[in-house]
């Protein structure tokens, strides 16, 4: 009997080892799964890490070009705010001298016979546009109506360019 008592727990210890062993091996299996889902996720957050330090990158370029733009259009700006302070203070000069100015007798006024179709007497006197001159301002500077101006030159409006030829008057 003692060789079946023996076989018998030697039975015994063996089923439980094998039952330990077995959820030895769930333990091993549960903590593996475990691990390999860390390391996934960690793969994860690692590539959207790196796309949000490319994003990073990206805005922060495009921050210093935009803020490049900015002070362009900031010094655009004052220079025109200057341009628009000079035709301001040229068109309260203009009414100032209009208001002063009593109108010229019939008897100063030229002699329409003498003009030609366009208004004009002898060749055509030509100005070249220089930077920050505006019809306003060749008209004073060369006594002639703004008017007049865009009539001997067909101009629709009153916008003019650097460099272009302007008829002013006639000789």
């Amino acid at each position: 009997m003692r060789i079946s008592n023996g076989f018998h727990l030697l039975t015994v210890c063996l089923g439980g080892l094998v039952l330990a062993g077995c959820v030895m091996t769930e333990k091993y299996d549960a903590e593996k799964a475990r691990s390999l889902n860390f390391q996934r996720l960690l793969a994860q957050e690692e590539k959207r890490t790196g796309e949000l330090d490319s994003e990073l990158k990206r805005v922060t370029r495009d921050a210093a070009e935009h803020e490049g733009r900015n002070r362009e259009l900031e010094a655009q700006l004052k220079a025109v705010r200057e341009q628009l302070a000079g035709i301001q203070e040229e068109t309260d000069a203009l009414r100032e001298a209009a208001a002063a100015q009593p109108p010229l007798p019939l008897a100063a006024q030229k002699d329409e016979t003498l003009m030609g179709e366009k208004g004009e007497v002898g060749s055509p006197l030509y100005h070249e546009v220089k930077p920050g001159e505006t019809l306003f301002r060749l008209s004073r500077q060369h006594g002639v109506d703004v008017q007049q101006i865009k009539k001997w030159n067909s101009l629709t409006d009153d916008l003019i360019e650097v460099g272009q030829k302007l008829i002013v008057g006639h000789q």
